[in-house]
Parts: structure tokens; C-alpha cells; sequence
């Protein structure tokens, strides 16, 4: 491998896109050494918990008043059970500044949460790259679907995603492999649903992840539906089970568990980076690492931190602050909101297996010739399932509890939850609060983002909209529902070095080069300039491959 600790690249990061920036570039032939601020997970040997039943389980997969203590952010939603503490931040190591209410939920560890993912995965459509140039929010794109839609297909092609061709402008079609069937019920509400409209709202099967057919040595998936403790068959795409093999057979890669980066390492004469300084998390030792180029894909908050600890003697700010724009501009997706009910008639139906997806209903909100007291849309995830027992427990015990689990319940329940576009606001920021220190005595970020008037208009439609289409779909006894969102809960944090055309608005161009410093890349969700109501991760994919074509083509021509 390298000598000195120099190498051809360094990826900070080892989730979905420093994972796939690690794939590209050893692919190419370039030395690389991935820094990665956690502790290692290995495919299978450390899924710890991926066979286990509830019963297995000292408190069933649930989570104790102890971990509800030690877990301050985490106890805010799902994330915390014992089922995958372990995949989680402790939070009192990795503490924030909330300046305003955020629920950062982050993994520290190699995979990150390319282990956790819902895996859902969906291409931006055009107008979602045209839309702030249009309607004068924030900054354009620097770049259009036809510049994207050959890197969706290579990122389709190796993670493996499975899904129907539909042919809607609103929701592009990928390169599928074939899709998971719908349920029967959800079958006959997706036929009332598309009649009633006249196929202008569409139920169909949620594109996630998961292969259906073996690939690239990982076996198709099993129908376990335990996702996120990590699959020893392979069946979803991780950095563990596709990008990090991929990478270590051309032995170009070199992996670095414990490596907290801490800063970029700037040549201000020459205006490039020559690599990175970290912190060893175990030892608190400092080492440096020499590179000709830099990508960070340490998630979208946590690249920025590195920014903006760069630098500073030329920018206050940090590397990548002279646009006034880094931090800034943060995006998530605003959900829990939506509708459920019962469906009748199929009493003598139940499922087979535990799929690990279900349907999708693709934005239908100010498209064509739809126009609302908003500006953007929402698409909705669910499906239908029928449970088994009672609803009270301590109605049976015993024998009576066995027939009682033994026997489906009345009905299939039907429910669709929607997620909705965040705008990207400048005002709403994350800041270095040097203040307050983590476990290693690094500054933390302080969050100060809230959403808008835009999308508490937009909940209104996520909830009616839902209820009146399960309506339409012949489901009975139906709910709206507003559970109530705060930014960060979607897990989909964006925006905080966004791309663009001017170096006076934007952090990275339109190949995510950072202006200030063209060898640096960010590609993960720190450089989204929108959110689109999709899933962000496919795209975060496709950009990676993208730039780090481009970035070895530039070093070829010595560009770089």
C-alpha cells in the first residue's frame, strides 16, 4: 500500500456515499485509505442480533428506563430498542447545541447508517432540478436529470433495486430487478385508488433496496424483514454487503476504523488540500494523511463540521465559508403525518413472509396542472397487514393465548404516511458551538432550523389528501393523523454545502467540488441545493459515482 501515509485519495467517511466513493475510485485504479470515525462492524461476523427472535431479547426488543436515561436524543422516536442500540450514537459521548429542537440520530461506526436505512430509493425527477431556478428559491442546480440519469443507472445496476417500471414523469423508472409483489388487499386499493382518479394518483410498489435475485455474491433477500440489524445474506445494500467488498478486491483500499477527522489539511499558496489531520478516538493520538484529492462523505452534518474546522486562518468560517453559505440552507423530509383504516372482505387472506416493503404513492401536488397555497409536493409510504391475537393482552394466558396468536384478526389494517419537501431556507443553520465539548474535546454543532409556513400549509393536504384516497380505495373507519414532525426526524439531513453555479452563493460546483479548494469533494447530503419529497440516498449514490469520475479524469490530466 501507500508509503508515508500518502495516498492517491482519502474518503472521509464510510456510509452509503463514502462507501460508494471508496468502490469508484479503487475501482480506478487509485490508492485509497477510508477514514472512518467509529469502531469496525464486519458483514455477518458483528450482526450480532440479525438471527434473533423477540423472545431472545431480554426486554423483547423494546427499551428500558435506563437506556431512556442514557439515550436523551435517541428516546425521542423508534431508534431507540435494544434490538440495534449498539448502531447508535451514545449520545452523552456525541452531545449538540439545540438552539431549536433537532433529533439528530447518527451512527459512528464503518457502514454507518447504510446499515439502518429504510432503504428506499427513487430518482429526483427534472422538475426537481429545475424547480428553485423557477421559482426564485435559493439558488439553481448546476446540474439537470439528463446529467444524473446514466449515474442512477449505475448506482441501480450494482446496489440492486427492486421495483415496477410505471412510466411517470413524476417518479422516474430505473434499472430494476423485479419488483416485490403487493399484498392481495393492497392490490384491490390500488384498483379502486387509480379508477377513481383516473390514474392521476398512483399506488404502486415501493422501490427499496433489498435484491430480489442473487447479486454480485449477496443472496436475494429472505423476506425477514430485519433490515437494520444487518443481513448476513446480503439481501440490502450496505456499504458492508456491496461497496467495502467491491473496493478491497481490487486492493487498492485501506480501511481506518477509530480516525475522527479533524480538519483538512489547506495549501493556501496553491488553493488545493493536500489531505487530512485525525484524531485516533482510542488512543487521542494526532496523525496526518497526504492525498491529491480529498472527498467528505462523513454525512451531511458532520462534513460540514470538517469544513468548517478548515482552514480557518484564511476563512473564519472554515474552508468553503467565502459564499456565506456553509451551514446553512439545512433540509429534511417532514412526515408523520397521514391516514389509516381497516379493510373488509378478505377475512380468508393473510400474508406469506415478511416483506420488507410495501407500496408508494408518488407526488401528485402542484404537477401538471395541480396548483396549491404551497409550492412543492409529497409522495406517501405504507401498505396493508393483518396482525394476530387479541388487543388485550391480559385477556388470554396460557392455552388461550397460543389459539388467540394462532388465529388473524378480523381485519387487514391499511396506512399510508406521507413525506413531504422541506425548502431550503438560509436562515435555517447549524453552527460550531465551542462551548461545549464531546467526548474527545472537539466543538459540537448547534442546530437553529425549523420548518415554514410552506410546509405546515403542505401537512394540511398530507393528512386529507390520504384519508380521502384510502376512502376512494374502499378502506373503512378511516383516521387522519398528525403525530407531529421535528426537523431532523426523517434521518435525512441536507443542504449544509449545497452545489451551484456561482462561488458566491454555494459551497461545491456542479461537479461537488468545493469552490475554495477544487481537490476537495462533498458529495454526501451536504450538497443537496434541494430535497424533492424522495428518499435522498439513490441520488447521493449517483453523485458519488458521478464526481469521482470526474475527479480521476482530472487527475489524469493533471488537473488536479
Amino acid at each position: 500500500m501507500a508509503d508515508n501515509n500518502t495516498y492517491d485519495a482519502i474518503v472521509i467517511g464510510s456510509g452509503i456515499s463514502g462507501g460508494w466513493a471508496a468502490k469508484e475510485l479503487t475501482e480506478k485504479g487509485l490508492k485509497v485509505i477510508m477514514l472512518e470515525r467509529g469502531r469496525n462492524i464486519e458483514h455477518i461476523k458483528d450482526y450480532v442480533n440479525a438471527n434473533k427472535s423477540s423472545w431472545e431479547f431480554p426486554h423483547r426488543g423494546g427499551r428500558t428506563q435506563q437506556m431512556i436515561q442514557d439515550y436523551p436524543v435517541l428516546k425521542r422516536d423508534y431508534p431507540l430498542n435494544e434490538t440495534v442500540l449498539d448502531y447508535w450514537v451514545k449520545d452523552k459521548e456525541s452531545p449538540y447545541t439545540e438552539v431549536k429542537r433537532f433529533d439528530w440520530f447518527r451512527g459512528y461506526h464503518v457502514g454507518g447508517r447504510s446499515l439502518m436505512w429504510g432503504r428506499h430509493s427513487y430518482r429526483f425527477n427534472k422538475w426537481d432540478f429545475e424547480a428553485n431556478g423557477k421559482e426564485g428559491i435559493a439558488v439553481d442546480w448546476p446540474i439537470r436529470y439528463d446529467d444524473l440519469a446514466p449515474w442512477y443507472s449505475h448506482a441501480e445496476k450494482f446496489a440492486g433495486i427492486q421495483g415496477s417500471r410505471e412510466g411517470l414523469d413524476v417518479l422516474p423508472d430505473g434499472d430494476f430487478m423485479p419488483a416485490m409483489e403487493l399484498n392481495c388487499v393492497e392490490i384491490d386499493v390500488k384498483k379502486r385508488v387509480e379508477a377513481h382518479y383516473k390514474d392521476m394518483r398512483k399506488f404502486i410498489n415501493a422501490r427499496t433496496a433489498n435484491i430480489t435475485v442473487p447479486h454480485h455474491d449477496r443472496t436475494n433477500c429472505q423476506y425477514r424483514d430485519k433490515c437494520w440489524r444487518g443481513c448476513p445474506f446480503g439481501g440490502y445494500f450496505s456499504t458492508q454487503s456491496a461497496t467495502l467488498p467491491a473496493a478491497m478486491k481490487t486492493g487498492n483500499l485501506t480501511l481506518r476504523p477509530f480516525s475522527i477527522v479533524t480538519k483538512i489539511l489547506y495549501n493556501k499558496d496553491k488553493k488545493k488540500a493536500t489531505g487530512v489531520e485525525i484524531l485516533d478516538a482510542e488512543t487521542n493520538q494526532t496523525y496526518e494523511y497526504k492525498a491529491k484529492i480529498v472527498f467528505v462523505c462523513a454525512s451531511s452534518f458532520n462534513s460540514t463540521w470538517v469544513l468548517m474546522n478548515s482552514a480557518t486562518d484564511v476563512w473564519e468560517g472554515g474552508l468553503g465559508s467565502s459564499s456565506g453559505e456553509l451551514g446553512h440552507n439545512v433540509m429534511d423530509h417532514h412526515f408523520r403525518c397521514g391516514a389509516s383504516g381497516t379493510v373488509e372482505g378478505f377475512n380468508d387472506k393473510y400474508t406469506y413472509g415478511r416483506r420488507p416493503s410495501g407500496v408508494y404513492v408518488p407526488r401528485f401536488r402542484n404537477v401538471y396542472n395541480d396548483k396549491r397555497d404551497y409550492v412543492r409536493g409529497f409522495g406517501y409510504q405504507g401498505g396493508a397487514g393483518r396482525g394476530r391475537g387479541v388487543e388485550v393482552a391480559e385477556f388470554t394466558i396460557g392455552a388461550s393465548l397460543k389459539e388467540a396468536m394462532s388465529i388473524p384478526k378480523d381485519n387487514w389494517g391499511f396506512g399510508i404516511t406521507a413525506f413531504g419537501e422541506m425548502l431550503p431556507y438560509h436562515e435555517n443553520k447549524i453552527s460550531l458551538d465551542k462551548t461545549v465539548k464531546d467526548k474527545w474535546g472537539l466543538p459540537v454543532l448547534a442546530m437553529d432550523v425549523e420548518i415554514k409556513e410552506n410546509e405546515k400549509k403542505m401537512r394540511i393536504d398530507m393528512m386529507n389528501d390520504a384519508k380521502e384516497m384510502l376512502e376512494a380505495g374502499g378502506v373503512t373507519d378511516v383516521k387522519s393523523y398528525d403525530h407531529g414532525y421535528h426537523v431532523g426526524m426523517g434521518i435525512h439531513e441536507m443542504g449544509t454545502a449545497r452545489m451551484g453555479r456561482d462561488p458566491k452563493t454555494s459551497v461545491l460546483n456542479g461537479n461537488n467540488q468545493v469552490w475554495d479548494a477544487p481537490n476537495v469533494f462533498v458529495t454526501d447530503g451536504a450538497c443537496m441545493t434541494s430535497a424533492s419529497c424522495v428518499n435522498p440516498s439513490l441520488t447521493y449514490m449517483a453523485l458519488t459515482a458521478r464526481a469521482a469520475d470526474f475527479a480521476v479524469n482530472e487527475l489524469k490530466k493533471q488537473n488536479l
